[in-house]
């Protein structure tokens, strides 16, 4: 038999998480504090793009196992297990905001049963258990942490399918407690003190970022001595100490993670007296990408983007999804536009303009309006599609054929027979 379950906030970790628990056989009741969204998601209607996702929301419903309230007190009143899955922004200092699960702590505190078990799933600084245990007030009460490691893009597959279930707590009979909601997933359970688990989420994220950075810097060294980022990288991954997961050369990284994550390692390693400054060249490698990305677009433009077009395909951070939030293609996109380009834009996830963060781009309806008349393409956003289009008609298109693939992604002997000039990330 399943456990009582809230989940506060719907967000994107919040949503996925609720859903999962309630596929696994749990009674779920999710609050948020917009009305229209509590009511959209009541009808089935998923306000995110993530594969499977859809389907376990309506399946929830139709089974009765998961619901939707307004507020979080609404929900927690028969819940032995609450999770807060609520926003922890970076602060101007680099450091995670804590305000929104102090907030959530606070209002939920007097609704809690006794022995219920708080549990902080989003990312949060090392010592937020703590915080969260002095915002509840409760001495009957238990907090623990654990993290998430979800994939956009494959969130329900990781979550159904994780490497590993991290559960920090002080007492070893309410990790075991925690442990039982995860019963009939196949994956390795660590049971560790809270600051180890809320380190772990960090630690793997920015270890992740230090991949990307690293094989973007290769890249750089890739085109300056003539060698191939490809080549390189395929002989590295056959070396079973380091795989080839996440060492694909690209734009830069960016998305709701890695971004303020490793910004808040660096500020929690600050604050405890340690200079970080490993990850620190990490951020500023990636920094460096987002320039290096812009330039080589305005050399292929001939030197300048003033007054010139620039089509450009993928402007959410990665494929599969579409979420912008820190997307690399739209910080490429905004150097471009600061020197004069005019941008026309396409990206199969986004339907209309109207997100603020796109303002000053047309966005087109297909990839083939993008390239109306455009002096260069550039490719930063890694969807499969953009491999199959008809290059011929691209060309005939476009003012002058010529290509930046930002993500390496189609076939660059295919475009170069076809009169294009091709230059890719780390190619020579």
């Amino acid at each position: 038999m399943g456990s009582k379950i809230a989940i506060i906030g719907t967000g994107y970790v919040g949503l996925t998480t609720g859903a999962c628990l309630a596929h696994l056989g749990h009674t779920v009741v999710c609050a948020d504090v917009v009305q229209e969204k509590v009511d959209a998601l009541n009808r089935g209607e998923v306000p995110i793009l993530e594969a499977g996702l859809d389907d376990l929301v309506q399946e929830g419903l139709r089974s009765g196992q998961l619901t939707f309230v307004m507020g979080a007190e609404n929900a927690v009143a028969e819940a032995e297990f609450v999770y807060l899955c609520v926003p922890t922004p970076q602060g101007e200092d680099g450091s995670a905001d804590l305000s929104y699960i102090q907030q959530a702590a606070a209002q939920i505190a007097p609704h809690l049963l006794s022995e219920a078990v708080v549990i902080n799933k989003s990312t949060v600084p090392v010592g937020s258990t703590r915080v969260v245990e002095k915002a509840l007030g409760r001495s009957d009460v238990f907090v623990v942490s654990n993290p998430e490691f979800l994939r956009e893009g494959s969130a329900v597959h990781d979550f159904l399918n994780p490497d590993r279930v991290v559960i920090g707590a002080d007492d070893q009979g309410t990790a075991i407690r925690v442990a039982g909601l995860y019963l009939g997933l196949a994956a390795p359970l660590q049971v560790t003190d809270p600051a180890s688990a809320e380190t772990i989420k960090y630690a793997s994220n920015a270890f992740l970022a230090t991949k990307i950075s690293f094989v973007n810097a290769i890249a750089a060294v890739c085109e300056a001595v003539g060698a191939d980022v490809n080549d390189v990288v395929l002989g590295m991954g056959y070396d079973k100490r380091i795989g080839n997961a996440f060492l694909r050369p690209g734009p830069g990284w960016g998305g709701s993670c890695f971004p303020k994550d490793s910004h808040a390692l660096v500020r929690i390693a600050e604050d405890a007296g340690y200079d970080f400054g490993l990850l620190k060249g990490v951020i500023d490698v990636n920094e460096d990408q987002f320039a290096r990305v812009a330039d080589k677009i305005e050399r292929m433009a001939g030197g300048s983007v003033d007054g010139k077009v620039v089509a450009v395909w993928g402007l959410t951070f990665k494929a599969r999804t579409d979420d912008l939030r820190d997307s690399p293609s739209l910080n490429i996109v905004g150097r471009l536009r600061q020197r004069g380009a005019r941008i026309q834009a396409y990206d199969p996830s986004l339907e209309d303009a109207s997100d603020p963060r796109l303002e000053g781009i047309e966005v087109t309806p297909d990839p083939y309006a993008a390239t109306a008349g455009a002096d260069v393409l550039a490719i930063l956003t890694e969807w499969d599609e953009f491999k199959w289009l008809d290059f011929d008609k691209v060309g005939e298109n476009m003012a002058q054929k010529r290509v930046v693939d930002g993500r390496n992604l189609v076939d660059r002997t295919g475009l170069v027979r076809r009169g294009f000039t091709y230059e890719g990330i780390g190619r020579s």
